[in-house]
């Protein structure tokens, strides 16, 4: 059953920006949709930002009754935080856009963005 949801699951796109502004920062369109992890390097402008919007399109051409996705966050390979969304039900045959707004950390637990 795994090797059918991995065969039929697509990554359409993906963009993320500032959800206050509507402004997007990065977007991706093209996905190894085989790879266990996906890498994106965003521009140090959504630092600013208070809040994330992240859009995920993608299709599906089996049920999925727990769909989630986790978000690392990586500086010099050292782990630095860690997100789990869940989506739940994915209807077979379907094609979704799911919207997630991420609050920034208060400004005191930030890294400075001249560090990165």
């Amino acid at each position: 059953r795994i090797n059918r949801i991995r065969a039929g699951f697509r990554i359409n796109w993906m963009n993320m920006g500032d959800a206050a502004t509507g402004r997007v920062l990065w977007q991706k369109e093209v996905w190894d949709n085989f790879a266990e992890y996906q890498e994106a390097e965003v521009s140090k402008e959504i630092l600013a930002c208070r809040q994330v919007s992240r859009e995920l399109n993608f299709s599906s051409d089996e049920l999925m009754n727990e769909f989630r996705l986790v978000q690392k966050l990586l500086f010099k390979g050292s782990l630095l935080e860690e997100w789990a969304f869940t989506f739940g039900f994915v209807i077979p045959g379907s094609t979704n856009t799911w919207q997630q707004t991420i609050d920034a950390a208060e400004e005191s637990e930030m890294l400075p963005a001249e560090l990165l």
